[in-house]
Parts: C-alpha cells; sequence; structure tokens
C-alpha cells in the first residue's frame, strides 16, 4: 500500500464506503455507512472527520460521503484485500461467514509483500 497508512477502524470505513459503492465522483449515506459496520451515526461523524483530516474523503456539512482519489484508492486496496483472503479462505474449506470474519481480521495486518505473494499463489493455483 502506497499510501498513508490508518488505523484499522478507519480502514474499515473506506472499504465499507467503496462497498456501498462510493467513489471519488460517487457520495454515499452516512447512515448507509453505519448500516454496513453496525456502528452508530455518531462513530461515522468521527471517523468521517478523521478521514477528512487526512484527505481521504470529503464531506459537505452532515451531507453525504465521498472519498477523494488517495481514500478510493486506499479503499480499493482494502476491498481488494479482503475479496482475495475470503476467496482463499473459502477455498481451502473453511465456511463463508467465517471466512468473512477473518479475512477482515488478516487484512489489517498482513504486509503488503506478504499479500501479493499470498495474492499471486492464489491467483497461480486458480482458487
Amino acid at each position: 500500500m502506497a499510501t498513508q497508512k490508518v488505523t484499522e477502524a478507519h480502514e474499515d470505513y473506506l472499504e465499507a464506503i467503496v462497498m456501498l459503492g462510493g467513489t471519488d465522483k460517487i457520495s454515499v449515506r452516512p447512515v448507509d455507512v453505519a448500516n454496513k459496520l453496525e456502528v452508530s451515526k455518531a462513530s461515522v461523524n468521527k471517523a468521517v472527520s478523521v478521514l477528512k483530516e487526512a484527505g481521504m474523503l470529503d464531506q459537505p456539512y452532515y451531507g453525504d460521503i465521498t472519498l477523494t482519489k488517495k481514500g478510493y484508492k486506499y479503499g480499493c486496496e482494502m476491498f481488494e484485500r479482503h475479496k482475495v483472503l475470503t476467496r482463499f479462505f473459502e477455498a481451502i474449506g473453511v465456511p463463508a461467514e467465517q471466512a468473512e470474519d477473518e479475512a477482515c481480521m488478516v487484512e489489517h495486518d498482513i504486509s503488503e509483500e506478504t499479500f501479493k505473494k499470498w495474492a499471486e499463489y492464489i491467483e497461480k493455483n486458480k482458487m
């Protein structure tokens, strides 16, 4: 990941916004982010403040959330990690819901170098 690192929780927000269809041109509603992550709207507002300060997203006063190019890139990277790891866990027989949960845990802690090798292995072995 070439961009500045943010906390795991904030990575989850960026990833959720991408999963909801948010981009640097398409906005998402804060309530949808709250529902997706099963958090309060107040938690979303706090995260939005931090991510705005980090240059990852924009939000007019209590309006919808739009990612910056930097935030969109970061969110897409996290979402891609999540998809690759989930696919691998399911391929080795981990039940789908557990694979989703564990991919969420691993995606934040695995190094970029190891993730790239893991993704290459998955691609090579058609998982």
